[in-house]
C-alpha cells in the first residue's frame, strides 16, 4: 500500500497537444474525393477572380462601381434603383406573347406615322406659320380696348383665322369622341 501511495497517479489529457494538426486530421477524414475536387475547383475560381483584380483597368472599374454604389446608397437612390428593377422584372414576367406582338405593332405604327411625309409637311407648315406670326406680331402694339377688338374681328383675315380654329376644335372633338 505504501508503494501505491508513493506512485504518482497518471492523468490522461483530454486536450490534444497540437489543435491544428488534429483539425486537419478530422477534416481529412471527413472529406470525400468529390468534396475535395469541388473545393479545389472553387479555390481555383476564387484565385482567378483575385488574379483579375491585379489588372489595373479591372481594379479601377470595381473601385468606381463601389464608389457609385456608395453614392447611390448615401442619397437614397439605391432603393429607387432596386424598385425600378423590380418593376421592370414584374413587367417582363407579366408580358405574354400576344401583348409583346401588340406593343411592337403599336410601336411600328407610331414610327410609320411619325415618319410619314404628310406629318412632316404638317409640322413644317405649322412651324413656318408660327415663325411668321411671331415676326409679324413681335413689334406690333395692340391698340387695346373693346372697339379695337371689334374692329379686328371685322377684318376678313381675323374671321378666317377664327373659323379655322373653330373648325379644328370641332374636328378634333368629332375624331376623339367618336
Amino acid at each position: 500500500m505504501a508503494e501505491q501511495a508513493k506512485a504518482k497517479p497518471t492523468v490522461l489529457a483530454n486536450m490534444p497537444e497540437d489543435e491544428t494538426a488534429r483539425l486537419i486530421l478530422a477534416a481529412r477524414d471527413a472529406l470525400t474525393d468529390s468534396m475535395v475536387e469541388r473545393l479545389s475547383v472553387t479555390a481555383c475560381n476564387a484565385l482567378e477572380v483575385v488574379d483579375r483584380l491585379n489588372d489595373e483597368t479591372t481594379r479601377d472599374a470595381i473601385q468606381t462601381a463601389l464608389d457609385r454604389l456608395t453614392e447611390l446608397h448615401r442619397i437614397g437612390a439605391l432603393d429607387t434603383l432596386f424598385d425600378l428593377v423590380a418593376i421592370i422584372h414584374a413587367t417582363r414576367s407579366s408580358l405574354t406573347d400576344p401583348m409583346v406582338e401588340r406593343l411592337f405593332s403599336f410601336g411600328e405604327q407610331m414610327v410609320n406615322t411619325l415618319g410619314s411625309d404628310n406629318l412632316a409637311r404638317l409640322a413644317a407648315g405649322a412651324t413656318g406659320a408660327m415663325e411668321e406670326a411671331v415676326r409679324e406680331t413681335a413689334d406690333a402694339k395692340p391698340p387695346g380696348g373693346l372697339l379695337s377688338t371689334l374692329s379686328l374681328l371685322t377684318k376678313p383675315e381675323s374671321q378666317k383665322s377664327l373659323m379655322f380654329l373653330l373648325s379644328i376644335g370641332d374636328k378634333l372633338q368629332k375624331h376623339c369622341c367618336d
